[in-house]
């Protein structure tokens, strides 16, 4: 056993892409035997894929560690018979912060997979469905995991070309396709912004590698254009105002099993965006101005993503747009702990703790949120909220499930959602006290928002025939809802054990610069 583990924990940086890959390839061939063999395989593999990356996580999180792994070779770097070392072959480079992420991506994108089996079933082409569903989680792992430059674009464009398709997977809805072409479009264009920062990069310090090019990089005008760009794309594929106009048609129209995998697929994007003004970035003390345009931008999400969700009257729009408000908060508190990057104050830290605890927060909250919407029209074959009425009376467990969500999302205590933004508060009072106000009544509305959704969907006559949904999709719920209430009850325990390790990772440049380029 202890033998199997050590293997699993040597080369887990490539199973995880590994496995749900080779996944992807063998789901159609079993589909052909019975569509029960075919959920349970999907299933399995992402479960598989969950266990390691959690045995990486506890290894990861312990040591404060780095996880390199080099393809086709046990060393990292290429050395020339003059003794020089060169980057070129291609590495994985896991922190604290990769592994972070990975465990949001494949929790929700398990999630899915157990919430599809029932939500799905009447839906035709299924062995194409799983098939992208795991295609987009190699691609999202792939994203988090690399640390090379041109392999974070291919990442990206798998993840972006299989979340185009799942958004226009029900083929027979207009509103589908449109969402799906406007997202193809944007990620096709953001991903042209990265692949021509990659070129600049590259063409100056003749390397890919993420470790290396920050150990190199002059912070020159080329390097500012190529940060701006890279601001601008890995925003917009982020949802981040006024780069948000794609999400609320992708995550309104794509069936719910496959919006929660896109949240996290927007989370992957995020992660770039940090990780590179971090680590890539970190040197420079003018990437202070980046923060401070990011809490711009994290303030409009907020203001925005608020106002539009109170003008919505369909059930997943409202949703999405607060979706796009979270996405503000996160944004604000990473904007915080990158403007006052260099003071190193205890608030700064605070902010960036608060940001990365916000974005797995946001992960089960929002997730759980579109979950239950997607129980809803299953239920109901409605998302209008002016259709829909007296829900809570036949679908008790979804009520629950709902009210749950609604109160993480809005930072109501005891919920996982108050842990984070409470961090958030208090950090960024410390620079600008209105900041501050704006986030909490912000919050204010959130809950009103929510409180609207309930009033009309849940509360009041039944205007619609309903049932609880069937219990796979509960289960894939209950999930979710049990790592907000846990989250919200122990805050110290994730902070301490994942938040802050995420945290240092990111914080600490030259750790992770040594650790990568001394091949540990």
């Amino acid at each position: 056993m202890v033998d199997i583990i050590d293997v699993l924990l040597t080369h887990g940086p490539a199973l995880i892409i590994a496995v749900p890959l080779f996944g992807a390839f063998l789901t159609p061939l079993i589909s052909r035997l019975n569509d029960k063999a075919r959920n349970i395989f999907v299933i399995a593999v992402m479960g598989l894929t969950e266990f390691i990356v959690l045995l990486l996580a506890y290894d990861i999180f312990t040591t404060n560690g780095v996880h390199t792994y080099t393809f086709g070779s046990k060393q990292p770097l290429l050395t020339l018979p003059s003794g020089y070392l060169v980057p070129v072959r291609i590495i994985f480079e896991i922190d604290g912060l990769s592994i972070f992420m990975g465990i949001i991506a494949v929790t929700l994108a398990l999630v899915a997979s157990i919430y599809s089996w029932s939500f799905m079933r009447k839906e035709d082409g299924l062995d194409k469905y799983y098939t992208l569903l795991l295609l987009l989680t190699t691609g999202m792992l792939g994203m988090v995991s690399t640390g090379d430059m041109f392999n974070f674009f291919v990442f990206l464009e798998i993840t972006s070309i299989a979340s185009a398709a799942l958004v226009a997977f029900r083929v027979n809805k207009g509103e589908s396709q449109e969402a799906a072409f406007k997202y193809i479009v944007l990620s096709s264009i953001g991903a042209l912004f990265v692949l021509f920062a990659v070129a600049i990069l590259y063409g100056q310090y003749d390397a890919l590698n993420i470790a290396t090019l920050a150990n190199r990089i002059r912070y020159t005008f080329l390097d500012k254009v190529a940060l701006v760009l890279l601001v601008a794309s890995l925003g917009m594929k982020a949802g981040i105002v006024p780069m948000h106009m794609w999400l609320p048609d992708a995550y309104g129209e794509a069936p719910a099993s496959v919006t929660i995998a896109i949240v996290a697929a927007t989370q992957a994007s995020l992660y770039a965006l940090i990780r590179m003004c971090f680590t890539l970035y970190g040197g420079i003390t003018s990437v202070a101005t980046i923060g401070w345009i990011l809490i711009i931008l994290a303030m409009a999400s907020i203001f925005i993503g608020v106002t539009m969700a109170l003008l919505q009257s369909d059930f997943k729009r409202m949703i999405a747009y607060a979706a796009v408000a979270e996405i503000g908060y996160m944004v604000l508190g990473i904007g915080v702990g990158l403007a006052l990057l260099f003071s190193r104050t205890p608030y700064s830290v605070k902010a960036i703790q608060g940001g990365i605890f916000h974005i797995i927060n946001d992960a089960l909250d929002v997730g759980l949120l579109f979950l239950v919407a997607g129980a809803v029209f299953y239920a109901t074959k409605e998302r209008l909220l002016d259709r829909l009425g007296g829900l809570a009376r036949n679908m008790r467990y979804s009520t629950i499930f709902f009210i749950i969500g609604a109160l993480a999302v809005a930072g109501m205590p005891p919920m996982n959602g108050f842990a984070s933004k409470l961090l958030i508060y208090e950090s960024t009072y410390q620079v600008s006290p209105i900041l501050a106000v704006v986030a909490i009544l912000a919050s204010i509305l959130l809950l009103a928002v929510m409180v609207k959704i309930f009033h009309s969907a849940f509360m009041g006559p039944p205007l619609v025939k309903a049932a609880d949904v069937p219990k796979t999709m509960l289960i894939a719920m209950a999930i979710l809802a049990a790592l907000i209430i846990f989250f919200g009850l122990f805050p110290n325990i994730v902070v301490e054990n994942m938040v802050k390790p995420a945290a240092d990772a990111l914080i600490n440049q030259a750790t992770y610069i040594s650790q990568v380029l001394g091949g540990v």
